[in-house]
């Protein structure tokens, strides 16, 4: 099956930038729309920001101005530049993907990566 892996999370004061990763792995597969989740304690998992296979964005409104979503098909990752960082902004951050395999359109998810902003 498909494996999703994020890094580059961290601690960072208000202001600061953070530029988070996510591999995908997996082979005989296709992969679609891929996004960035993040989810605050006590709080419900948000779609943070979305790309398409060809490249397009959509963003939650929270976040239009500081955040970007980008991806390399070639390498089969998707990042998120994190700038202008906010103490809202904090959360555990999940890279998702659609991914086609064999019959069916299946989403995955990684195991998270921790952002905190705090002064």
């Amino acid at each position: 099956q498909v494996h999703l892996v994020e890094s580059g999370g961290g601690s960072v004061q208000p202001g600061g930038s953070l530029k988070l990763s996510c591999a995908a792995s997996g082979s005989g597969v296709s992969i679609y729309d891929m996004r960035w989740y993040r989810q605050a304690a006590g709080k419900q998992r948000e779609l943070v920001a979305a790309i398409s296979r060809g490249g397009t964005t959509t963003y939650v409104d929270s976040v239009k101005g500081r955040f970007a979503i980008s991806r390399d098909n070639a390498k089969n990752m998707v990042y998120l530049q994190l700038n202008s960082l906010k103490r809202e902004d904090t959360a555990v951050y999940y890279c998702n993907a659609d991914v086609f395999i064999s019959v069916a359109l299946q989403t995955f998810w990684g195991q998270g990566t921790q952002v905190t902003v705090s002064s």
